[in-house]
């Protein structure tokens, strides 16, 4: 597929955001819009923008090859996504109603509320790492795949790669923020969801299978197989640990998380935020089913025509995230080629904008105190609110540049390991905060714990072997971070002298 045919689509394609922005910023472009979207959104708008945001440019790539990995993944990560679903009903049913009854623009302020100054700092600084690491992470890892496909060939070095794409993102969100997020992730969902579809047909149109004859090929394949019952303690894969970890990562990335919690906030009311919740489960479950499928069929694809899994540049070992844009871009047509570019930026640029957008709301709130200005839309709020914008997407861009340097896929994935540990003190802190109401703790101390809790973490996952009879953690660490900060300020927690209910 000619480079340049790509890159024209890719300059169409954002030509079509920055005109959403333009439309969606017209009429107000105030902090009220930036960072709630004067709370009048769409619930169904909501729920499906949601879908891209969720489903990152890693989704797009890695799941799909992850299910042909030597190792036998096979469907393994949908009993994930089960557990997923769940967490996003808890999320919907407990969570959210809290934030709707304190009326929150930043999640976190529940934990000034109820635990005090130093544990809400500490909270948005979590996020703010976190979300900074994993964002810059997952638009690394795109990035490297648009660079080795279409920006190689025009000598265009990496950074400046980067640089552009987080130029754009800037472009068509520092206006509008949550409100022109809100229709441009629906737009780049359209494209997501349409691509993995296309892919389905494209790769079964190469096959001659028609819809059936694909079922049954993914069925008979050795692929296909979802539960794993294998030794609960060796195994990563057992049942039990996925649909727990699955439970838990969603709680604490999502439902505390700002960047996805932030789009709920902005519904009309708290029955419109849970129509939305139930809704964008029901399609995120779906559309990982059509992920697995697209791997599985990659697989037979490449076994039919010999092709191999793409080396990495770095181990020269085989790696799976290539194989899905080896195989569109060198051997499907054009047009599959197109669909899956445009696929892998929708997914990828929807999750970056989010974040960012998101980025910005949390350090103007819990940081420069926005939501206790009586002046929130003044000049100089606005002013000071593209300054902090700004300040994050030249962030990102040398955190993108810091993993290029490292050129280390080892060392990177070890990096965003322990960002994802950073949510279980989330975890801890909001199940004090909710189970605990007639205890206080000590608000300076709570930093300490909550960098403590996955250094402990960090040393059980690495030796959890040794310590624990051979006993493998995965996703399920998370549950363990999160009560070892629960336990941590219960030991710094004493009655409060006033039963305050939040």
């Amino acid at each position: 597929m000619a480079p340049g045919i790509l890159l024209s689509f890719l300059i169409g394609y954002f030509m079509i955001l920055l005109g959403i922005s333009y439309f969606t910023s017209k009429k107000s472009s105030d902090n009220s819009t930036f960072f709630t979207a004067n709370k009048n959104s769409k619930w169904y708008l909501v729920a499906f923008g949601m879908i891209g945001t969720a489903l990152s440019g890693v989704t797009f790539i890695s799941v799909p090859g992850e299910v042909g990995n030597p190792a036998g993944n096979e469907f393994k990560y949908f009993q994930f996504v089960l557990g997923n679903a769940i967490g996003f009903i808890l999320i919907a049913t407990v969570l959210l109603p809290l934030y709707y009854r304190m009326n929150l623009t930043s999640i976190y302020t529940y934990i000034e509320e109820r635990l005090g100054t130093y544990s809400y700092k500490t909270a948005a600084s979590i996020f703010l790492l976190s979300r900074t690491i994993g964002s810059s992470f997952r638009l690394y890892l795109v990035v490297i795949v648009l660079q080795r496909f279409i920006f190689d060939s025009y000598g265009i070095p990496f950074w400046a790669t980067v640089l552009i794409s987080l130029g754009l993102i800037w472009s068509y969100t520092f206006k509008g923020g949550l409100k022109t997020i809100i229709i441009t992730d629906t737009l780049q969902t359209v494209f997501l969801v349409s691509s993995v579809i296309l892919t389905i047909f494209f790769i079964c149109d190469s096959l001659d299978l028609n819809i059936f004859q694909a079922f049954e090929t993914i069925k008979n394949s050795g692929y296909s197989k979802v539960f794993f019952y294998e030794d609960f303690i060796t195994s990563k894969f057992h049942v039990s640990k996925q649909l727990l970890g699955g439970i838990f990562v969603t709680i604490a990335m999502t439902g505390l998380d700002q960047d996805m919690m932030q789009k709920n906030l902005s519904c009309k009311n708290i029955g419109e935020a849970q129509k939305n919740m139930f809704t964008f489960t029901a399609v995120f479950v779906i559309i990982n089913i059509f992920f697995l499928s697209v791997g599985a069929l990659l697989y037979v694809y490449a076994s039919k025509y010999g092709i191999s899994i793409p080396l990495d540049s770095i181990t020269g070992k085989p790696r799976t995230d290539f194989l899905f844009p080896e195989i569109a871009f060198n051997h499907l047509s054009a047009i599959p080629a197109i669909v899956f570019m445009l696929g892998l930026t929708a997914a990828t640029f929807a999750t970056t904008d989010s974040a960012l957008t998101a980025l910005t709301t949390s350090f103007c709130v819990d940081f420069l105190g926005f939501s206790k200005k009586a002046d929130l839309n003044s000049a100089s709020a606005i002013r000071n609110r593209h300054m902090v914008h700004i300040g994050f997407s030249l962030l990102m861009f040398l955190v993108v540049i810091l993993f290029n340097i490292v050129n280390n896929a080892a060392v990177v994935s070890a990096i965003f390991t322990v960002a994802s540990y950073t949510y279980g003190p989330l975890l801890g802190l909001y199940g004090f905060g909710l189970f605990l109401k007639s205890r206080g703790v000590k608000d300076k101390l709570v930093p300490f714990i909550c960098i403590l809790s996955p250094a402990i973490c960090f040393f059980l996952n690495a030796n959890s072997k040794m310590l624990m009879g051979g006993y493998v953690f995965d996703n399920e660490l998370i549950v363990v971070n999160g009560l070892i900060t629960f336990i941590g300020l219960l030991i710094i927690s004493k009655p409060k002298t006033s039963n305050t209910q939040f």
